[in-house]
């Protein structure tokens, strides 16, 4: 909890933190409005699961660029311009007059909300290495936090507003102004020019080398992630047998979890080492799916919560890992590995529809137990030679 206290204690550390709580804010309320916009266009599930599609395109077709605008803009300024844009942006599929308009507003989210993620994860890790200080995985915990504030606390004020538009203009505005007081904290923070001249003196393949590893396991963590936010409720429903009111506990637990975890990720991180920290998520990841894999209704509920747990400190430390690396620019190595993972993300739920289709949905889980445990393996294999 040390690294929460540091960020709460320092406006310079809690500005970016901001940006992280901010995004998943804005995406919090928009989500409690996603039946409000199913029934306003007489909208199916695969017509919605075909809109939110184009949030991933947008997403995946804007991280590449992002590298070139933090250079020209600098990642300071990138971050602030991210999330203003995107706050702003936020409002239009609530405004779409047409489903298309709406499939095209989701797209400029896509694209904004890659830049800004991009953006705002190499902005904290450059202010770790200037500072020298461990504050990656609480960022991503005010991140977890952001979704608690939109979707949680958003939920109580839903009949304050007369009109879905309302409420997210509201919450547009009070992330904008918040973040126009607090961008002066980080604006002109920006990665060293001596950095990004050597990187550009190496071939573009072989400096992606160092994140490759980095990369898969980015890939593997984000697919679980994807995949039990996705199909949590099915399985407790489905394969335990909880009572469908009840089916949601273990996400919630999952996500309470997670950010529990990633406050406390920071200080295993500087006691341990980002390598071991990793090594010991993915352990407790593999105990929370033996316990779920159980079927008992409080085994597989508290598995959950280990799962959470294990999974949490993860991506903070690929991230902090890929930003030390020499070869690539902190924002080419943040954007290679959350590219790599965000399409895991978006693979995970798809790829175990398929399995559960032709076999059963518990398997799907043994699958993704087989994929932390690959992730182990790559992680003492491979990365603790490498790092």
């Amino acid at each position: 909890m040390n690294s929460l206290r540091i960020i709460l204690n320092n406006r310079t550390f809690f500005a970016p933190a901001w940006v992280f709580s901010s995004i998943n804010i804005l995406i919090g309320t928009w989500i409690l409005y996603l039946p409000h916009i199913k029934n306003k266009f007489l909208l199916n599930d695969a017509e919605v699961g075909v809109a939110l599609f184009f949030t991933a395109c947008g997403l995946l077709i804007s991280i590449p660029m992002v590298p070139t605008l933090n250079v020209r803009l600098g990642t300071g300024r990138s971050t602030k311009i991210g999330v203003l844009l995107l706050a702003l942006a936020f409002n239009l599929p609530l405004l779409a007059p047409s489903y298309v308009l709406l499939c095209a507003s989701l797209l400029l989210i896509g694209l904004l909300s890659g830049f800004t993620d991009v953006s705002m994860n190499a902005l904290m890790s450059i202010i770790e290495t200037k500072e020298e200080k461990h504050l990656m995985s609480a960022a991503h915990g005010f991140f977890s936090l952001g979704g608690f504030i939109g979707a949680g606390i958003g939920s109580l004020f839903l009949l304050s507003f007369s009109h879905p538009s309302g409420h997210m203009l509201f919450i547009s505005v009070a992330v904008i102004l918040s973040n126009l007081w607090l961008a002066k904290y980080y604006t002109k923070i920006n990665e060293a020019v001596e950095r990004q001249e050597n990187a550009k003196k190496q071939p573009f393949f072989k400096r992606l080398r160092p994140v490759i590893g980095l990369s898969l396991v980015a890939f593997v963590v984000m697919f679980n992630e994807g995949a039990v936010e996705h199909w949590s409720n099915l399985y407790l429903f489905e394969v335990v047998n909880v009572p469908q009111n009840q089916a949601g506990y273990g996400f919630v637990l999952f996500s309470l979890s997670m950010t529990l975890g990633r406050f406390l990720g920071d200080g295993f991180s500087e006691q341990f080492g980002s390598i071991r920290t990793l090594g010991y998520g993915a352990l407790v990841a593999l105990f929370g799916y033996s316990l779920i894999l159980t079927t008992h209704t409080y085994g597989s509920v508290l598995g959950f919560g280990g799962l959470g747990l294990g999974l949490s400190v993860m991506v903070p430390e690929i991230y902090r890992l890929a930003a030390k690396n020499k070869a690539l620019p902190t924002s080419v190595a943040i954007s290679t590995v959350s590219g790599v993972g965000f399409v895991g993300f978006l693979v995970g739920p798809v790829l175990l529809g398929v399995i559960a289709k032709f076999s059963a949905l518990w398997y799907s889980y043994v699958f993704l137990l087989g994929s932390v445990l690959l992730a182990w393996g790559i992680i003492l294999l491979y990365l603790k030679r490498k790092y």
